[in-house]
């Protein structure tokens, strides 16, 4: 297996041309089904969250998203729309790790996902009267968002859950009704940047991870979230 840094390199030598190849190839329209952005129901009948990567320098870029339209009752703090939200309404700690306690989640993990809302969808989600879905945070929305519906296969990232599209195995694409659409070149090259961008940023993350990890102490009804920064509690403060 080779080393987060060997595969760090990868990704930065990844070929923007040859990503956007492989994306032009298989075409991409995003249809606005909001698929990516909802929760579903899991086939033991229970319904799951969605769950979406955001690094610890986004979630403070969505904190500062000032023209959101915060839904009422949904986010953590009740921020309203004109002031900066809190960590919480924006992120929440990544659940793989977590067990459920007597007052709900607890234990450690890595990592944060997207906040959601009482359905299980990304808080930011939106839908107009024809059910056409939205981001209400779309020029800052993470790079895992921009990207969807490709990841990169190298260790280290995101593991696809999709088929390869190009020979090599590089790029993958998860399920999505907008793939084989037409897409321009401009357009591929453009998520193809955004892809070799988050697949550097994953690997920074992940060695940020592993050199700043430091075990602390947990009680009972306690969650602790390791991130490139160090631990934190769920409100993003320091551990």
């Amino acid at each position: 297996m080779e080393s987060l840094e060997a595969e760090l390199t990868r990704a930065n030598d990844l070929d923007v041309a040859e990503l956007a190849d492989a994306i032009e190839t298989i075409g991409f329209e995003c249809t606005r089904c909001g698929a990516c952005c909802k929760g579903y129901d899991a086939d033991d009948g229970e319904r799951e969250p969605h769950t979406a990567t955001v690094f610890p320098d986004e979630v403070r870029e969505l904190q500062d998203v000032t023209d959101y339209d915060q839904r009422s009752g949904e986010a953590a703090s009740g921020s309203s729309s004109g002031t900066s939200l809190e960590w919480r309404d924006v992120a929440r700690p990544m659940p793989y790790g977590l067990v459920d306690g007597d007052d709900g989640p607890e234990g450690e993990t890595f990592e944060w996902a997207l906040q959601t809302d009482a359905c299980g969808d990304c808080t930011f989600y939106t839908e107009d009267d024809d059910g056409m879905g939205a981001c209400q945070v779309h020029d800052d929305r993470p790079l895992i968002c921009e990207t969807y519906p490709f990841s990169v296969a190298l260790g280290g990232t995101s593991q696809p859950m999709g088929e390869a599209v190009d020979e090599e195995g590089m790029v993958r694409a998860h399920e999505c009704e907008g793939l084989g659409r037409d897409i321009s070149r401009e357009e591929a090259e453009e998520l193809a940047r955004a892809l070799k961008t988050r697949a550097v940023r994953e690997l920074q993350e992940a060695v940020g991870v592993r050199d700043n990890y430091r075990p602390v102490d947990t009680d009972d009804g306690d969650v602790v979230v390791y991130d490139s920064e160090g631990p934190k509690n769920v409100d993003g403060t320091p551990r």
